[in-house]
Formats: C-alpha cells, structure tokens, sequence
C-alpha cells in the first residue's frame, strides 16, 4: 500500500514536527516493517535524518512512540466501566466494547504494525497484551463468571478464544487481503452469541 506523504518543508512547530514524524513512521514502519531504517523513512518524510534525531535519541524510542499512537493511545478509559455495569446485559456490554474495539483495529496500519512487532519478537506486542489482559479480559472474565451458572466453566483462555478469532477479521483483510465483510458487525455479534450460549450466560 503505498502510504508515501509529500515531504513537508515547511518550519513547523516542535509538538507538531514531533507528531508528523509519529505518524509518517507509522505509515513507514506498517509498509516495511520494524526493520526498515530511519535513513529511509526521512527521506519518506522528506527530512534529513539529524533532524529525526533532535527528536528521538534512537529507533527505540521511535519506536515507543509509534506503539503508544497506535495502541496505548486508541484504548478507551472507558472500557472497564463499561464492562463491569451490571445494568447492562452481559451480552450488550460485550456487544458494545467489540463494536469501538474493531473499529480502532481493523485498520491497514495497526494489524500490519502488530504482526511485524509479534514476528520481530518485538516487547510492543507483550506489553499490549499484557496490558489488555489486565484492563480488559480481567474484569470481563470476573463478570462472566459471575452471570454464568458454573462460573468456573469459563476461564480466561476461553476470552483469549473468542476474542482471537474477531481480530482475525482484520488479519484476513490487511494481512492476507482476502475478501472480508464491509461491515463485521454481524460476524461479531455470532461470534459472541455462540461464545454466552456455550457457558449458558444469559
């Protein structure tokens, strides 16, 4: 996919240098992978490869940046709220929370940036799903186990399971570039169907 920006000349800001700079390696690093060099991405952006250093000390920290936009910064403070309210069904909850998830994560930049991480043996990829299994699929297990009959029928591989096999909807599209339904919504909703019906949550 080409990503490629018009060189951007002008004196800007240093907040606003900084983030054009996230963002362009961002299309970069999703295009080549973690392993392409930032003499290729300042020339990509159009600027010389001093100046990505007055900004960044090394790659590494680059690289930080680059994970912090595309994940840690598309996470919603409100997502542990809303799966623990108990006045909603469990079903609406979840219903809801994979509704805003997919729409941050189907995209070009994100499955390609965390399939290069996964395949580099990069730390961005265990960080993030650390961090996910902590603010995410801890609560919801908790809540499940508490709607279900047999709350210790459900464990958190079974999270893990379903939630593996939405995210592979846009491994199919942006990774494999199969064809993919427009709108997943109607998958997802199966998906999680089947997944309350298995474990009787109701």
């Amino acid at each position: 996919m080409d990503t490629q920006p018009a060189p951007d000349r002008r004196r800007l800001p240093p907040d606003e240098r900084r983030r054009q700079i996230v963002e362009g390696a961002v299309a970069f690093f999703a295009d080549v992978g973690l392993e392409g060099n930032t003499r290729d991405l300042a020339k990509r952006l159009g600027v010389t490869q001093s100046l990505l250093f007055n900004y960044f000390a090394a790659k590494s920290d680059l690289l930080e940046a680059v994970y912090e936009h595309v994940y840690l910064n598309r996470l919603s403070d409100d997502w542990p709220t809303l799966l623990t309210d108990r006045n909603r069904s469990i079903r609406d909850r979840v219903l809801h929370f994979y509704d805003d998830y997919s729409k941050l994560i189907f995209q070009y930049e994100w499955m390609r940036i965390f399939m290069f991480s996964g395949l580099a043996g990069a730390e961005l990829n265990r960080r993030y799903l650390d961090h996910l299994g902590r603010v995410i699929f801890g609560p919801l297990l908790a809540e499940m186990q508490a709607a279900a009959p047999d709350p210790q029928s459900i464990e958190i591989e079974d999270l893990w399971n379903l939630h593996g096999g939405i995210v592979y909807i846009g491994i199919r599209q942006h990774i494999y570039q199969v064809p993919c339904p427009d709108d997943p919504t109607k998958a997802i909703t199966r998906a999680v169907d089947r997944f309350l019906a298995a474990f009787d949550i109701t």
